[in-house]
């Protein structure tokens, strides 16, 4: 019969609470079920939490590996982003995050009852979860209604700016959310918040911003 347990681990850095369903384990390997799991901070503010429907616990390399993954980050009480993946790898006591095959991020905005998205497409989605900052790399593509910018490396810092680097290629939509033109330039940053976009030389000079 599957056991079913209630996990708390206290961690020097991180409080953990799961409840994994285990079905088979051995001294190298944790066959689990599912899990639904929330990660804290020692100060017991909620990090991100993450769900899978099918995973393993590796006790030789100390890290779980999961089956379509969903990972929702947290800014206070609300969902800041949403990152959902083929596979992924947490490990160092779940501080290091790594997504990888079909990741797609969706940055959640609300303007009054109005909900919408930014969303970000990639190869791979790597965090530690110390930083405050995301790295994507691998056929990075950010698509909302305005524009679409592509990309093999992006980053994105907690002041809402995502840093797309060179060469990147930018789309820029009408109003009938078909594509105007295209073009391709160098390092390019997006504003999350103020929904501009600006391009900069390797001297770091402002060449354009694009607002919407």
């Amino acid at each position: 019969m599957t056991n079913i347990f209630r996990l708390i681990i206290f961690l020097p850095f991180l409080l953990l609470g799961c409840s994994p369903n285990v079905i088979e384990d051995n001294k190298l390997v944790q066959k689990i079920e599912s899990l639904d799991m929330d990660i804290f901070s020692n100060m017991g503010d909620k990090i991100y939490s993450i769900t899978s429907p099918d995973l393993i616990y590796n006790n030789s390399k100390l890290k779980f590996e999961l089956k379509k993954p969903i990972v929702k980050i947290f800014k206070g009480e609300e969902t800041k982003y949403i990152i959902l993946s083929e596979e992924s790898t947490l490990s160092d006591n779940n501080r290091l995050v790594k997504m990888s095959g079909n990741v797609k991020m969706r940055t959640i905005n609300q303007d009054e009852d109005y909900l919408y998205a930014d969303n970000l497409y990639a190869d791979n989605f790597i965090w530690n979860t110390e930083e405050t900052k995301y790295l994507l790399e691998g056929n990075i593509r950010f698509e909302n209604q305005n524009i679409i910018l592509n990309s093999s490396k992006a980053i994105m810092g907690s002041d809402n700016i995502i840093e797309f680097f060179s060469p990147v290629k930018y789309i820029i939509k009408d109003e009938n959310n078909k594509n105007r033109y295209e073009t391709n330039s160098e390092n390019a940053y997006y504003d999350l918040d103020t929904e501009t976009v600006s391009f900069k030389s390797k001297d770091k000079r402002v060449k354009s911003i694009i607002y919407f």
